[in-house]
């Protein structure tokens, strides 16, 4: 049955201009995410400490405390409050990736962990940790993800922070030919108003252009720890100005727990991550940030798992001297492994780590996180797949279009952290070891739609 229109396709080319304009700007503005490997954690360490070996030696320490603290999968288990078939699976895995990977991503750190000092001292320990840099370039012991967060750029210490900069990057590119790491960063503290982010943006164009670096090779990512830079003076979002401020440099955002939580004078004791306050913080930076591609980090478990006893030197501590280490360590390890898992179910896939012994519990909740959901993951994945992108019911779980994408994100975290293997996940998804890598729903379904 033929079915009559009372409007010609010439008085419709206007309106569809219009429609294409807006949603190109749309599409340019929203990209999506690229399905790049993200890590799961930054750690942060002092810039002056700092040495070419150190992502080495961070493993070896978090290894120690694995075998120290939870010799076995059911002492982990215990530990960490995780079921023990879990705890089987879990255990293995945070072993291997703490002797082959054990640091994602590095920061060396010029402002908290550093503090203010002489400016003859930060000059010699800036261009000290570029050399330590370099070396570890050419030795190939960097981490995967490296930078340095600067100092932030207000009236007292903007011209500190931009001399530290740019003392490190000539002295690195020196020593390197003209190189920076990859996926080197560098991160701005303590952000009030988009002119900071604008500013590093420029300077980070002055030092491509004087040192012939690639254009736009020097990436950027802001911290999310003030008030300001969540609402501004007008009453609005400010995180999307901070964006655009960025100038296309920005790949990450990362949320500041204590300082925002200081700000919102909250005192220390309920300073946590878990706290409402931030939990409202971060997801005004998800919706802010949804569609971008811009990497979102929740922030540090400051409890640190250190045992009160050290046992001096040639002598040995008394059992209960080791037992009461292991009952600190085993809280403080409950405390990270479940802000860690708060993180992941709020939808922040990384956060901060601020010592060695963190690395177990981090990589811990994180498998264990991927692990449990991945059987209904992939039910609902090779379902929608094989509906060619239909909407499909599956139990009690309705997915549309638009879930997609999100389920084959999953796998893809999962297998860049190494929760799964890609052999693992083959099966589970029914996608190919091509479609996983192509890391696009919408180029899968067309291709299997032929």
């Amino acid at each position: 049955m033929s079915l009559n229109t009372s409007l010609s396709p010439e008085s419709l080319l206007a309106l569809k201009a219009k429609l294409e304009k807006a949603n190109d700007a749309f599409s340019a503005r929203y990209p999506g995410e690229s399905g790049r490997r993200q890590p799961v954690h930054t750690v942060y360490g002092g810039a002056h400490l700092f040495r070419a070996d150190s992502a080495v030696k961070l493993g070896k320490l978090a290894q120690k405390a694995l075998e120290e603290y939870a010799p076995d999968a059911a002492t982990l288990a215990s530990a960490v409050d995780m079921p023990a078939a879990l705890g089987e699976k879990v255990y293995p895995r945070v072993a291997e990736k703490l002797s082959r990977e054990p640091v994602e991503d590095f920061r060396l750190d010029f402002e908290d962990g550093y503090g203010n000092r002489p400016d003859a001292e930060e000059d010699k320990d800036a261009g000290a940790a570029a050399h330590q840099m370099a070396a570890g370039m050419t030795e190939e012991l960097l981490p995967p993800f490296i930078g340095i967060r600067i100092k932030p750029f207000n009236e007292e210490l903007r011209e500190r922070s931009m001399r530290t900069l740019d003392i490190f990057l000539t002295e690195l590119v020196g020593k390197t030919s003209g190189r920076v790491p990859k996926n080197f960063v560098i991160t701005l503290p303590k952000i009030m108003v988009p002119e900071h982010v604008a500013a590093l943006a420029d300077l980070l164009e002055m030092l491509e252009a004087q040192h012939g670096l690639e254009e736009r090779s020097l990436k950027l990512e802001m911290m999310i720890e003030t008030q300001p830079s969540i609402i501004n003076e007008q009453g609005e979002c400010n995180l999307p100005r901070l964006l655009a401020a960025a100038n296309g440099r920005c790949v990450a955002a990362h949320f500041g727990t204590y300082d925002y939580t200081a700000g919102c004078s909250i005192t220390a004791a309920y300073q946590v991550m878990g706290h409402p306050a931030c939990d409202f913080a971060k997801h005004m930076m998800q919706v802010a940030f949804a569609g971008t591609g811009v990497w979102l980090s929740d922030g540090a478990t400051n409890i640190m798992p250190v045992g009160p006893h050290r046992a001096a030197s040639n002598a040995k501590l008394t059992p209960e001297q080791a037992a009461e280490n292991r009952r600190v360590v085993h809280r403080s390890w409950k405390r990270h492994y479940d802000d860690v898992r708060h993180s992941l179910e709020t939808g922040f896939y990384q956060g901060w780590d601020l010592h060695p012994a963190q690395l177990p519990t981090r990589y811990a909740a994180v498998y264990a996180f991927f692990l449990e959901g991945q059987e209904a993951a992939s039910e609902r994945l090779r379902n929608f797949v094989a509906k060619a992108a239909q909407a499909t019911l599956v139990g009690d779980v309705f997915d549309d279009a638009a879930t997609g994408q999100g389920l084959l994100n999953y796998f893809l975290r999962a297998i860049n952290c190494r929760a799964i293997s890609e052999a693992e996940a083959q099966p589970l998804t029914g996608l190919t070891l091509e479609e996983l890598r192509s890391a696009s729903f919408v180029k899968i379904l067309k291709a299997r739609r032929g």
